[in-house]
This record gives C-alpha cells, sequence and structure tokens, in this order.
C-alpha cells in the first residue's frame, strides 16, 4: 500500500527546494533530468538517486584527478576522453553545467571547438588549462546543490 502522505512531504519539501534555488538551480541542474532519477526510487528516503548521486561524487573526483595529470602531460586524447565520460556522468544526474563544460574539453581534446572548426594543440591546450577551474567551481556548485537536496550539507 501506499503512503500517501510520505509522497506529499516528499513532493512537498521537494517544491520548496526547488522554488528557493530556482535561479541558482537554473544552469546547475536540469530539473527535468533530476526528477526522472528521483522517480527511480523506490522509497521516501531516496536511497537509490543518492547511491548514484554519492557514485557520481566519486567517479568525478577521480576524473578530475585524471584530467589534472593528462594536462601536465599534454594528452588530448586522453583529456577527450575523460571529457567524453564525465560529460555521460553528468548529462545522466542532470548536472548540465558540468556536462557542457566537459563537451567543450572533449572537443578541444579532439582539436576542434564548438562548430568542429581544427584547432592547433597549443590553443586547445590552452582552452581545456581555462576549463578546469571553471569545471571544477561548476562542479562543487552541483555537489553543494545536491547535498543539501540530500540533507548531506555537513558531509
Amino acid at each position: 500500500m501506499v503512503d500517501l502522505s510520505s509522497i506529499l512531504i516528499t513532493r512537498t519539501l521537494f517544491s520548496l527546494i526547488t522554488s528557493q534555488d530556482s535561479s541558482s538551480t537554473e544552469n546547475i541542474i536540469d530539473m527535468d533530468t533530476f526528477r526522472q532519477i528521483l522517480d527511480l526510487d523506490e522509497d521516501d528516503d531516496h536511497e537509490f538517486s543518492l547511491e548514484m548521486v554519492e557514485a557520481y561524487y566519486s567517479q568525478a573526483g577521480q576524473t578530475f584527478i585524471d584530467m589534472d595529470e593528462a594536462l601536465e602531460k599534454k594528452d588530448l586524447e586522453k583529456l577527450s576522453d575523460l571529457g567524453h565520460f564525465l560529460k555521460g556522468s553528468s548529462a545522466a544526474l542532470g548536472v548540465s553545467k558540468v556536462r557542457n563544460s566537459c563537451e567543450k574539453i572533449q572537443n578541444y581534446g579532439a582539436l576542434r571547438d564548438n562548430e568542429s572548426k581544427p584547432l592547433t594543440e597549443e590553443v586547445a591546450l590552452e582552452r581545456i588549462t581555462k576549463l578546469m577551474g571553471q569545471v571544477k567551481s561548476e562542479y562543487k556548485a552541483a555537489e553543494t546543490w545536491l547535498k543539501k537536496y540530500y540533507g548531506k550539507e555537513g558531509d
């Protein structure tokens, strides 16, 4: 039997959180995608979606380490692959700004700009170097929002 009061409380809480943060989530979290993830939860404690988000934190953290190493080695192919990987993980959860920045890293690593025009290695490395700080900042903003949503701000 479905506990309607739990569903109402969860939806009300979700509405409050998203309405309070609508301007800050506008481009950080794609709410349509995130709601689809929440729909996969079987209970009101969001165990499944929380596990997905925590796995994302771990993946992203390691991917940023790998990206820093690849950037230091000027390994554009590896940077492109890592950008592609993190783009997919970010898209799956609706972490849209990180997804967009990782798509640029993927393209630049493949020596293409955003319109598929060719880039030199030097220009590609310059652009990726600038993007690394940005994408980490975007990730931090998304992580903060997600932790707030799940009530894990102190973690």
